[in-house]
């Protein structure tokens, strides 16, 4: 059997709104030889800046590239896409032709992408569009990816790992499904200095479709301590009036500062790849006091 590459090309999309085309083609073709041993690689395309495509037009690339996303262009698409509750369903388009349609028990258009790249994966692999289909609709998530932690008195709280701008816009788009008619409560915390440096403004921006927003410091990971980068850079450039958004450094205080704010029939989402995780769990043991 030929071996496929499924490349999600969001970070490459984000370098080049900071660096440029130019630069982000340099990087892409980098990569280029660690694909060689691939007989076809499924590029999972977010947004409408394909801009890695030129790159991948040379002539003496040996594998197929098979574009798959919304856009017109896309040679797998997923169209009428609709996300409703707690399910994300879209039809299939393969080369013009219309497969079906999919309904996935995970809510995102995010989830929709990769569902739709591991679907054109499949099919070129040429595996019938029937069982995957009833493969991605039997899949019920994974943790960490907007993982329902629990509900009380109303309150829905999840947990997503999402920690850059356009997973965050993904995870909050999707959180809005859930909530309905109710408010949208989210808990960012930065990740790492060097990518809050870069991206802390757009983080900012995305965090403005919540209805309130409590930002946590920068888990460090691997980095030292910036103090000209935390996450009051992120708070304050969150589009949202001043009272609705509050920088909470200290972790421990930020579960009380959920609680404040949310009300039933809301959704609390903690997101970020740090120590975030711990916070959702203490959320609801607050609410059941």
């Amino acid at each position: 059997a030929g071996l496929l590459v499924i490349w999600n090309i969001t970070g490459v999309q984000q370098l080049s709104d900071l660096l440029g085309t130019g630069d982000v083609l340099t990087f892409v073709g980098h990569l280029l030889p660690a694909l060689e041993s691939a007989e076809g690689v499924v590029v999972e395309e977010h947004g409408d800046r394909p801009d890695y495509r030129e790159a991948v037009s040379d002539p003496q690339i040996s594998f197929e590239v098979v574009p798959a996303g919304e856009g017109e262009d896309a040679e797998v698409r997923a169209v009428d896409v609709v996300l409703e509750g707690g399910t994300s369903a879209f039809t299939v388009v393969d080369r013009g032709v219309e497969l079906g349609r999919v309904t996935l028990r995970i809510p995102g258009r995010h989830y929709v992408l990769d569902a739709l790249a591991a679907l054109a994966a499949g099919l070129r692999l040429h595996q019938p569009f029937e069982g995957l289909r009833a493969g991605l609709e039997s899949f019920t998530g994974t943790g960490r990816r907007m993982e329902l932690k629990g509900e009380v008195d109303g309150v829905r709280v999840y947990d997503s790992y999402a920690h850059q701008p356009i997973e965050i816009a993904g995870d909050l788009e999707a959180a809005r499904s859930l909530a309905g008619e109710g408010r949208v409560v989210v808990a960012y915390q930065p990740h790492l200095v060097s990518r809050t440096r870069l991206f802390g403004h757009a983080m900012g921006e995305a965090l403005g479709a919540a209805d309130e927003v409590v930002v946590l410091d920068v888990y460090l990971a691997r980095e030292d301590p910036d103090p000209e980068v935390t996450g009051a850079l992120v708070a304050g450039a969150v589009p949202l009036p001043p009272e609705r958004v509050a920088f909470v450094p200290d972790q421990a205080d930020v579960p009380a500062e959920l609680v404040a704010r949310a009300r039933p029939g809301d959704v609390v989402l903690t997101l970020g790849a740090g120590s975030i995780t711990e916070i959702g769990p203490q959320v609801l043991d607050l609410l059941r006091r």
